[in-house]
């Protein structure tokens, strides 16, 4: 019979003794792929009152009995059929891939996902949460501003309906040899054991002060607590 390899397609001419009725496991000498071959078809018995030719002996001359035609031993036989007690279904041949080491896997798993989680949080430390950030020793709040609030006299005086006014005015400074922008100013009024008791924004007169510019700045709230003792004047989004 002819045996053909389903992997590299090599044939093969064999004996069908070789493999059996029932089949056999074999492996090609090429590629060293191992599958099962089913055996041959038995041939059809012969009629009632015929006999069937024997086939002479190539080295006797006489007859070896009867034999159907095709089932004569070929000079070489390949594949060599494999010894099913050494045959392993799942030791590593070709095209098989080998094995991947799970846990391994796993951990080089793990450890990317955990610099993704660290490269996230600081993201978000570093551009939404710079409160927490600062509560957690990491210095990322906004850069101070080169600006500087000189000459900011008050002025507390009655006003006719029975109301005090509180009037704060100054000028902002620019000392570098840049450009800058004129954030809003916070004015925080405390008390005599310094807690904030009254707080409002003052909004520039414009936004960009040039190098070693100056601006003037005013403003006036009425009704303040009488407890205030103490004015602190600084720029939005830097540390009072």
């Amino acid at each position: 019979m002819i045996l053909e390899c389903p992997e590299c397609r090599t044939r093969y001419l064999v004996p069908d003794s070789a493999v059996g009725v029932t089949g056999r496991t074999v492996r090609c000498a090429n590629c060293r792929h191992s599958w099962f071959q089913e055996g041959a078809a038995l041939p059809p018995l012969p009629l009632s009152g015929t006999t069937t030719p024997t086939a002479p002996d190539a080295l006797s001359g006489t007859t070896k009995g009867f034999a159907p035609a095709g089932y004569a031993p070929s000079p070489t036989i390949d594949p060599t059929p494999t010894d099913e007690a050494s045959y392993d279904a799942f030791a590593h041949r070709p095209p098989f891939r080998p094995r991947r080491n799970m846990a391994r896997v796993r951990t080089i798993a793990s450890i990317a996902a955990g610099l993704i989680m660290l490269a996230l949080v600081g993201v978000i430390l570093w551009t939404t949460a710079p409160g927490l950030a600062q509560q957690a020793g990491f210095n990322i709040g906004p850069a101070q501003s080169p600006l500087r609030i000189v000459d900011n006299p008050i002025e507390r005086r009655q006003m006719t309906n029975g109301s005090e006014l509180f009037a704060v005015s100054g000028r902002i400074t620019n000392p570098s040899s840049a450009s800058q922008r004129v954030p809003d100013l916070r004015a925080d009024l405390r008390d005599e054991r310094g807690r904030v008791v009254f707080s409002w924004t003052i909004t520039p007169q414009q936004r960009t002060l040039p190098a070693n510019g100056a601006i003037d700045f005013n403003s006036a709230q009425v009704d303040v607590p009488p407890s205030s003792k103490r004015l602190d004047l600084t720029f939005v989004g830097e540390a009072s």
